[in-house]
């Protein structure tokens, strides 16, 4: 059901609102560059600062621009079982076709209480879901003989693993074969997450380069492994760069001197300090997005 390269789509503000204009742009853009699917309002979408109604805005925009022709899987995870339900229930209601669901951050529950997360939003509400998990951001760690409990609840099709672990994720793989869809959660692994198992990528690095990304796990699908490679290659250092600073501020950045949107951000996000700016700049001349003048 989701599998290629899935954006973690950014959200564009203006004046401290929700640039709707650019966010219907910035869809469009996808889909018009081969995108397999988009994810609004994750971690790169900065949810957690957006209020339920510009939560839902951004949401019903996606949903509306995309017009059925790629799949939306709304973020909707937060760190309450019971407002997570109420978020995957209103992103079914609105027709997305899945839910990402980050594991509960901050309460730091256990592997049984991650367990039984899963099978009460799945008890009430019919959509498909992707676990989400982010050790590094959660504090807390999906480990894989939990996944392989979690993939006996039917509405759990996949997993989007940023644990940059890839024993962990080589076990997820043995432990819950063909049952469950392995994303990479992590541009700079995906390469080596398809090699296990993995059918796509929930890509930060894709709103910039959606064509490349996208071919690139096109290529490996079809057996084309060298040339996937050196693709992956190519576009590991822009991948790298997206995290020379805290996600989403290198993308949201780049986006804003490649012109697709602007760079704002919601407090506690902060512009990007210059010497880290001037180098995304020059990673970004040398993938050859951007003419040294415009750096």
């Amino acid at each position: 059901m989701f599998t290629g390269s899935i954006v973690a789509l950014i959200t564009p503000f203006r004046d401290g609102q929700v640039d709707e204009s650019a966010l219907r742009r910035l869809v469009r853009f996808h889909v018009e560059n081969g995108t397999d699917g988009i994810v609004p309002c994750g971690t790169t979408g900065e949810a957690v600062t957006l209020g339920r109604s510009e939560w839902e805005r951004v949401v019903n925009i996606t949903l509306e621009e995309t017009a059925g022709r790629i799949p939306v899987i709304a973020g909707a995870g937060t760190n309450d079982t019971a407002k997570t339900v109420e978020l995957v229930r209103y992103a079914r209601s609105a027709g997305a076709t899945g839910a990402l669901v980050v594991t509960p951050y901050y309460n730091k529950p256990t592997q049984r209480g991650l367990i039984a997360h899963y099978a009460e939003i799945a008890h009430r509400v019919d959509l498909p879901l992707i676990v989400y998990n982010v050790p590094g951001r959660t504090g807390v760690n999906v480990l894989p003989e939990t996944l392989a409990e979690v993939m006996q609840i039917d509405a759990v099709v996949a997993v989007k693993e940023a644990s940059g672990n890839l024993e962990q994720i080589g076990l997820i793989g043995a432990l819950c074969g063909d049952r469950i869809t392995l994303l990479s959660g992590d541009d700079t692994l995906t390469l080596p997450v398809l090699s296990v198992g993995g059918r796509g990528v929930i890509s930060v690095v894709a709103n910039i380069i959606p064509r490349d990304v996208a071919d690139m796990v096109r290529l490996y699908a079809n057996g084309h492994h060298a040339d996937a490679l050196e693709r992956f290659r190519r576009q590991l250092p822009l991948s790298k760069a997206m995290f020379i600073e805290t996600n989403p501020i290198p993308v949201k950045t780049a986006v804003g001197l490649l012109g697709l949107a602007g760079e704002d951000m919601r407090l506690p996000l902060v512009p990007m300090e210059e010497g880290n700016r001037a180098k995304l700049a020059r990673t970004l001349c040398a993938y050859g997005l951007l003419q040294e003048a415009a750096a």
